[in-house]
């Protein structure tokens, strides 16, 4: 399709979905004054060995044959190229430059940024304005892109938001142009045939599998399939699917602005360079909670629930370990969630199996409430965490003291973590740090000079 129908001068609804081709490959290419498409270029950490999986391939390497997430064994030892450290900083240097340039054609609310180098944009009252079609608008802003920036864009045409995507992912990849352009109509004339399924947004291998069970391999058997019985196998997911079989998607970028989550979380995931034993595993576990402590009292938040999920050793082929740990009152302070946290790690755990992941994650946190008055209930649940005392217990021992007490507690431990948090802001992320951080298996001190788990 060479663009999107105009009736009367209108084009009705139009959506672009603009990728930045092999970005980071892209940037370290116009960093060295090469060209990307001619330059056999890897985003890749030679510290971290061979087995490492390659950031970014230019695409002059991926028309070689090699693939975008590549090992960087697999690269044949017979091709010459020039491996890049990654460097995420300068990325989003170049990210927020390129966001500027489509900011000077689309206002805010008419983008989503999808991800760090891809962009939803809802242009359909731009067209008139520049008194472009929608493909010379994809193209006005790719030109723009390459022009001040270096970098060459894909773009998806369409006539909703799910239609520009595919035309993105699926089309443009193959357009001498780099753009792909789709409606209701030409989707299921070109697309509904199309295999694998996992080349269309949201349907990945598992989802793929449980269609191939009932013998659908195709958007069109999506489409003709028995709906009752896609229910019954997808639950309420199922009517995306078939929304998506027939092009369809009403989803507006200002539903995207206006979608407010009912909860929040805060979470911190690492996969650990080597198998750590149950110890150092604790460690792990400790020096992330404390973080996400300090991420929650910057951001003025507070939670009562702290779950975990501990992945073991890749050849131990065994499932993760995971449990959840609560508290009677909604805090911030490390002195109560490392503690806790710790001891939920060494519950759920199995003390001989080597750790290999982590995750962590702070549920449904809300705004902190100011000078929130303590309960007798309160005192006594969280020092019966702390010493294994009972309730009963806690109140022979005079209650309204140590209600006090606490709460002088929580209030000393809130003002610490604002004091650390603010001389980290000024100086730097490991100008203050715990002992724990300097211990051989630490890993917080290294992570603080990275981003995404990639060095600055």
């Amino acid at each position: 399709m060479d663009d999107l129908k105009c009736v009367n001068g209108e084009y009705g609804d139009v959506f672009l979905c603009i990728d930045l081709k092999s970005f980071y490959a892209s940037v370290e290419c116009v960093e060295r004054g090469l060209d990307p498409m001619t330059t056999d270029l890897v985003v890749a950490d030679p510290s971290r060995g061979d087995k490492t999986i390659c950031l970014a391939v230019s695409p002059s390497l991926r028309a070689r044959g090699v693939s975008s997430r590549a090992r960087v064994f697999e690269i044949p030892k017979s091709f010459e190229y020039i491996m890049a450290p990654p460097r995420m900083s300068l990325y989003i240097e170049y990210a927020a430059e390129i966001y500027k340039i489509y900011l000077d054609y689309v206002a805010p609310e008419d983008m989503h940024v999808y991800s760090i180098d891809e962009v939803f944009l809802d242009v359909t009252h731009y067209l008139k304005r520049y008194g472009l079609s929608p493909k010379q608008m994809a193209e006005l802003l790719m030109g723009e892109v390459y022009r001040r920036i270096g970098v060459r864009a894909t773009a998806g045409v369409g006539s909703n938001l799910y239609l520009c995507k595919i035309a993105l992912d699926i089309l443009a990849k193959h357009a001498p142009d780099f753009i792909g352009v789709l409606d209701e109509e030409t989707y299921r004339q070109m697309l509904w045939d199309h295999k694998p399924l996992t080349d269309f947004w949201r349907i990945g291998p598992g989802t793929a599998k449980r269609l191939a069970r009932i013998g659908i391999t195709t958007m069109r058997g999506i489409a003709d399939a028995d709906e009752d019985l896609l229910y019954r196998i997808f639950g309420i997911d199922a009517e995306l699917l078939i929304d998506h079989a027939w092009g369809i998607e009403p989803t507006k970028i200002s539903d995207i602005k206006g979608y407010k989550n009912k909860s929040h979380s805060l979470s911190r995931g690492q996969v650990l360079m080597r198998d750590y034993s149950n110890t150092e595993g604790e460690l792990i576990v400790k020096e992330m909670t404390e973080l996400l402590c300090h991420e929650m009292t910057e951001a003025g938040m507070v939670t009562r629930n702290v779950s975990v999920m501990v992945g073991y050793s890749n050849a131990l082929k065994v499932p993760m370990a995971h449990g959840s740990v609560s508290f009677s009152i909604l805090t911030d302070a490390s002195s109560v969630i490392i503690p806790a946290v710790a001891s939920l790690y060494r519950r759920i755990t199995e003390p001989d199996y080597p750790v290999r992941r982590v995750f962590i994650n702070f549920n449904d946190i809300v705004p902190r409430e100011a000078d929130r008055q303590m309960t007798i209930f309160d005192l006594a649940d969280i020092e019966a965490d702390e010493e294994g005392k009972t309730a009963g217990q806690q109140r022979e021992e005079g209650l309204a003291d140590q209600i006090t007490e606490m709460q002088t507690r929580l209030k000393r431990d809130a003002a610490l973590q604002e004091a650390v948090n603010s001389i980290r802001k000024k100086y730097g992320k490991n100008a203050m740090f715990r002992g724990m951080d300097l211990e051989e298996a630490a890993t917080t001190l290294e992570r603080n000079h990275q981003i995404g788990g990639h060095r600055e």
